[in-house]
């Protein structure tokens, strides 16, 4: 599922965002909005990943797209600073998300402790009732952690200040996975 999740996170942004403002707050503003208000872009770049999970049933895949839509929805976000040389800024922004890294390691641990309940009738074990338990836990859960990142933000050839690119780990912070251990 982590992998997912970046995989969604990353479609997003490298699609482009057309979320420029005339300062690189709002730059940071417009695309974290994206996000809250499931802007078609994201919800065809998440449509996408998530249908192209092959483990996942249509019911969880239905499941996981609700988790991921709430985590989008009640991202929250404050602006710190704001950092300006000539045409590119960073703009410290602290995030707060739902800790859905938490509930899939939670899913994990508990899968190491109790193998044998996720066994068919033929004491295989079966990977879609492993991925339901997670998908419970991942929606069930209403743990938030925050996170800070740097946005680096650039002036284009039109003076239109646009985000740039963000690195694995503000990916992993914006879908509530990140680990500093990683």
């Amino acid at each position: 599922m982590k992998k997912i999740l970046l995989i969604v996170l990353m479609g997003v942004l490298l699609v482009g965002c057309s979320c420029s403002k005339s300062t690189a707050r709002g730059a940071v503003e417009a695309f974290l909005d994206q996000y809250r208000n499931l802007s078609a872009s994201v919800v065809g770049d998440m449509d996408d990943v998530v249908d192209a999970e092959e483990n996942l049933s249509d019911e969880q895949r239905d499941k996981y797209r609700d988790i991921l839509r709430k985590q989008y929805t009640d991202l929250t976000y404050e602006i710190i600073s704001e950092d300006y040389n000539d045409d590119v800024a960073i703009v410290e922004t602290k995030i707060t998300v739902y800790n859905l890294g938490k509930a899939q390691n939670d899913a994990n641990t508990y899968l190491n402790d109790h193998s044998e309940e996720f066994y068919d009738e033929f004491n295989n074990y079966d990977l879609s009732k492993f991925l339901d338990y997670k998908l419970d836990l991942m929606q069930k859960n209403t743990d938030t952690i925050s996170y800070t990142i740097n946005f680096n933000v650039e002036k284009n050839a039109d003076g239109v200040w646009q985000v740039t690119e963000l690195s694995q780990s503000d990916l992993e912070k914006i879908h509530g996975i990140y680990e500093e251990n990683e």
